[in-house]
């Protein structure tokens, strides 16, 4: 295998080629990051978590099909990818894992003491969270809090603390994530239940739907206090409506339970994140909010 070869293997085992869980990752992020900074984030600060979220979701996937490879050789859709197909050896695919979370980890080291302690967490989240499918009955939880980390990092770089508002933020992305996931989830239903893994999709049973709704509401609700207790104005409560709509939409494609359009609506969330992310941009742009909590 040439180096074009090999580059092109690695693009596909780090999923640069498919975007999507990096934007589920970046836009809670951002949110955390705009807020932090009133409005205003430091270039540098932005910078620093826009390449970290690229680094440690490219980590979070090598080691995700490191810890599935097994699983992934039953499963149609996974048997084909570098690590179950063979094209990366194990041993590779540790070092690639291990190399990608060096280069976030010096990407902390940039930023005050408070944001290093708080990468080691981060860096634990990412390991284990591919794991978690063998014991949580809702691993998607995990996901969201792992998913949401980047939230009191960003706080912590900019602030040098993390106040409570960081924390309902990363509450809000776990309902969020539930949501998409599970979503997701719905897709691999039958492969999961051969295999002996678990999901929210399989937990909520023939509730599903109507759990992924629910996790969109609390998502929406939590957002609305964190907006009111910030004083945020008219466009902030605008974007919220727009991304209810959203979720809306969400619902017309899952509510049929069939594959292509539940991965359709897991897809089409990176709006959902854009828009709430959207709204608190432009809110602090014409609105001044009030101080943290």
């Amino acid at each position: 295998m040439n180096l074009s070869e090999r580059i092109h293997v690695y693009i596909r085992l780090t999923r640069l080629d498919r975007p999507i869980g990096i934007l589920l990752l970046l836009w809670p992020t951002l949110w955390g990051t705009w807020i932090a900074g009133s409005g205003h984030p430091p270039y540098h600060i932005v910078f620093i978590f826009l390449l970290g979220t690229v680094l440690m979701r490219s980590a979070g996937c090598v080691v995700n099909d490191y810890a599935d490879r097994d699983f992934d050789r039953q499963v149609k859709r996974t048997r084909d990818r570098p690590l179950t197909s063979g094209e990366v050896a194990p041993r590779e695919a540790l070092w690639l894992a291990s190399s990608l979370f060096v280069l976030a980890f010096m990407l902390a080291l940039s930023l005050n003491r408070l944001t290093v302690l708080l990468s080691v967490p981060a860096l634990l989240l990412a390991v284990s969270y591919p794991y978690t499918k063998r014991y949580l009955a809702i691993p998607q939880a995990y996901l969201g809090i792992a998913f949401g980390f980047g939230i009191p990092m960003t706080f912590a770089a900019q602030l040098e603390s993390v106040p409570a508002v960081a924390w309902w933020l990363l509450f809000a992305n776990i309902f969020w994530a539930i949501a998409y996931d599970t979503a997701y989830a719905m897709v691999d239903r039958d492969d999961d239940v051969r295999i002996g893994i678990h999901s929210s999709a399989l937990f909520f049973g023939r509730y599903d739907v109507a759990a992924i709704m629910a996790c969109y509401a609390m998502t929406l609700i939590t957002l609305f206090a964190i907006g009111w207790s910030l004083g945020f104005g008219f466009v902030y409560y605008v974007a919220l409506c727009c991304a209810a709509s959203i979720a809306t939409y969400h619902y017309t494609l899952i509510r049929g339970r069939q594959r292509e359009a539940c991965f359709k609506a897991f897809i089409h969330n990176t709006w959902f994140g854009a828009t709430v992310f959207l709204g608190i941009a432009l809110d602090q742009l014409f609105h001044l909010p009030a101080s943290l909590p």
